[in-house]
C-alpha cells in the first residue's frame, strides 16, 4: 500500500504505526471513493439598482426577488452553494443534489420547513433530492425530495436567465416542490416528465388537507396532493439552422396555500405553460416566447403572461438580450395576485433590455434597463411609506429601473 509523505513521517517518529495507518486508510477508502465523484460549486450574486421614479419607491413592480429594499442602492442578492453527485452512465445509477441559498433572496423562496414559522432567516434550501436511475428502456430517472418546478422559461438562478430581473410569468409559476418526479427520454428529440408533490406551494414537508369551499369528508381527511407533467421537444441535427431549438409544455395542478407568493389567494390552482426557444439563420441570434396561465378555483379572470425574448451573442464576451411582456393580474374575487391589495385589476406592459459583457474570468457582468407601464389607466407604482412603515397608495402608472448585476461563479 502506498502512503502519503505525512503518514511516513509520523511513522518514522513513532507517533503512529504503518499497520494502523493501513487499516485507517482501508476503512476510509469507501468514504473517499464516494466523495471523489462529488462536486462543490456555486456563485455570489450582487447588484446595484437605481429607480429614477417620481413619487417614491414604496410600490415597486412586484416580480419575484424585487422589493423596495433593493431600490436606489447596492445589494447582496444571494449566495448559492451546490453540492452534487450526478448520475453516472450505469444502469442502476444513484446520486444526489443540494442547492443551499444564503442572503436576502433566500427569504423569497419561502421553503422554510413546516413548523418553523420563520421566513426571514436569510437561509433556504432551494433543492435537495436523491437521484436514481432504473434500467427501463433508455433509462428512467427519478428525483425524490425538494426540487424546482418543472415549468417555466426562466430559472430561479439569475445567472441562467437572459435578463437580470424576472418576468411576471415567472413570478406566478409554482416554484418549489416536495415530492417525486420521473423523467424518461424516448429519444434525443423527445422527453417527458410526470410527478406528484405534497402541495403547490413551496414550504418543505407541507401538507394540504381541505381546500377552500370543499365540505369536510372522508376523501379529504388525507392530504390533497399536487400533480404535474411536461413534455420537451428538441430539434435534431438534421433540421439545419433550427438544430437545438426547443419546445416545452407543462401543467401543475394542486392546492394553492398561503405560502405561495400571493397577496390574497388560497384554493385549488392549475398552472399551464408553453415555451419555445428558436435558433435562427443569423449566427448568434436566438428568439423565444412563453405563455403562463394561473387559474385559481373558478375565478372569472385568471392571471396570465405572454412574453417574447431575443438574444444576440455578438462576440465571445459581449451579448444583448431583450424581453417584452404583457401581464394581466386579476383572480376573481381575490383581486390581484401580486400587486397592492387595494388594486382590483392590473394590466402591465414590461420592456427589458440587457447588455452583458464578461470581462473577468468566472464573472457574469451586465447592465439592464427596465420599464413597467400600467395599461389599465390606474396607478400601480411609486408612492411613499406610511408612519407604520407599510407602503402607501401607488401614485404612478410607470416605473423605471437601471440595474447592474455582477455574479461570480465558482
Amino acid at each position: 500500500m502506498k502512503f502519503n509523505k505525512w503518514t511516513v513521517a509520523l511513522a518514522a517518529l513513532g507517533v503512529i504505526s504503518l499497520s494502523s495507518a493501513a487499516k485507517a486508510e482501508e476503512k476510509a477508502s469507501p468514504v473517499m471513493t464516494a466523495l471523489s465523484s462529488t462536486t462543490i460549486s456555486g456563485y455570489v450574486d450582487t447588484s446595484a439598482a437605481w429607480n429614477p421614479n417620481s413619487g417614491g419607491n414604496a410600490n415597486v413592480p412586484p416580480y419575484k426577488f424585487n422589493s423596495p429594499q433593493k431600490s436606489d442602492g447596492f445589494n447582496l442578492d444571494v449566495i448559492q452553494l451546490r453540492i452534487d453527485k450526478p448520475l453516472d452512465e450505469s444502469d442502476w445509477a444513484a446520486g444526489y443534489h443540494m442547492d443551499l441559498w444564503f442572503g436576502p433572496d433566500a427569504n423569497t423562496l419561502k421553503t422554510t420547513s413546516t413548523g418553523i414559522g420563520n421566513n426571514t432567516s436569510d437561509f433556504a434550501i432551494r433543492q435537495a433530492y436523491v437521484e436514481l436511475r432504473a434500467p427501463v428502456g433508455t433509462g428512467l430517472d427519478f428525483k425524490m425530495g425538494v426540487f424546482d418546478s418543472i415549468i417555466g422559461y426562466e430559472s430561479v438562478e439569475s445567472g441562467n436567465d437572459p435578463n437580470y430581473t424576472r418576468s411576471y410569468g415567472h413570478s406566478i409559476e409554482p416554484q418549489t416542490m416536495t415530492g417525486l418526479l420521473a423523467t424518461y427520454r424516448f429519444c434525443d428529440a423527445f422527453s417527458a416528465s410526470a410527478g406528484v408533490a405534497n402541495t403547490y406551494g413551496p414550504t418543505i414537508n407541507d401538507r394540504a388537507f381541505v381546500p377552500v369551499n370543499v365540505p369536510q369528508s372522508k376523501a379529504y381527511q388525507d392530504s390533497y396532493k399536487t400533480y404535474m407533467g411536461s413534455i420537451a421537444l428538441t430539434a435534431p441535427d438534421s433540421m439545419g439552422f433550427l438544430t437545438g431549438s426547443t419546445l416545452y409544455a407543462g401543467i401543475v395542478g394542486g392546492f394553492l396555500d398561503n405560502g405561495f407568493n400571493t397577496v390574497n389567494a388560497e384554493g385549488s390552482a392549475q398552472s399551464y405553460y408553453v415555451g419555445a426557444t428558436i435558433a435562427t439563420p443569423v449566427t448568434g441570434l436566438r428568439v423565444g416566447a412563453s405563455f403562463d396561465l394561473l387559474a385559481i378555483d373558478d375565478a372569472n379572470n385568471n392571471d396570465y403572461s405572454v412574453a417574447g425574448y431575443i438574444s444576440y451573442q455578438a462576440t465571445e464576451k459581449l451579448s444583448f438580450h431583450g424581453r417584452v411582456e404583457y401581464f394581466k393580474d386579476k383572480v376573481g374575487d381575490f383581486g390581484t395576485l401580486l400587486f397592492n391589495p387595494t388594486v382590483n385589476k392590473a394590466e402591465v406592459l414590461a420592456l427589458t433590455g440587457t447588455v452583458q459583457y464578461d470581462l473577468w474570468k468566472n464573472v457574469l457582468s451586465r447592465l439592464e434597463v427596465r420599464y413597467d407601464h400600467s395599461l389599465f389607466d390606474n396607478n400601480l407604482f411609486g408612492g411613499g411609506f406610511l408612519a407604520d412603515g407599510s407602503p402607501g397608495l401607488p401614485t404612478s402608472t410607470g416605473a423605471w429601473l437601471i440595474a447592474a448585476n455582477i455574479i461570480y461563479k465558482f
